[in-house]
This record gives C-alpha cells, structure tokens and sequence, in this order.
C-alpha cells in the first residue's frame, strides 16, 4: 500500500531504519563539514541524516555520501529488529 492510499485511521508505523553515518565519519577521521564539502549536502541535511531524524534518503545522495566516505549502504544503515512484543 502506497503511503498516499494510507486511510485517516490507519496509525503511522515509525521506520526502523537507524543510519550510523557518524561512526561512520569518526572512522575516517572526516568531520561533517568536510562531507559537506566533498558532496555539496547542505550541513542541515547530513545533520538530520546523522542523527537519525531523516525520514527519507534520495539514492542520489546516498551515493554522494558513499562515494565521499567510499562505504557501502550496508555500513551506513542497518534494521531494527521488528518488536514482536
């Protein structure tokens, strides 16, 4: 189901996508600032990527920020376990 044929009383499920692009920078020795710089990402924008608020990630700029860091989708973003709970 698309999230536009979503009904008012269906409750919005939170993603459980957690980005670690800043374990990812501490690795390279890279500040934010630097990735900025290297893939024309405003500083807002990697901000709200790096601390786990972006709903959402076009692939243009996930390559970008792979290309500069030369990482994997996999090494910047892992899945939560579903609560089963």
């Amino acid at each position: 189901m698309a999230s536009s044929d979503r009904t008012d009383d269906e409750p919005l499920v939170a993603h459980r996508i957690v980005c670690h692009l800043d374990s990812a920078l501490v690795r390279r020795g890279m500040t934010l600032t630097e990735l900025s710089e290297r893939t024309g990402i405003t500083m807002a924008n990697l901000s709200i990527l790096k601390n786990n608020r972006a709903k959402a990630i076009r692939f243009t700029t996930l390559t970008l920020v792979c290309d500069a860091l030369g990482a994997t989708p996999a090494e910047l973003f892992t899945v939560t376990p579903r609560d089963e709970g």
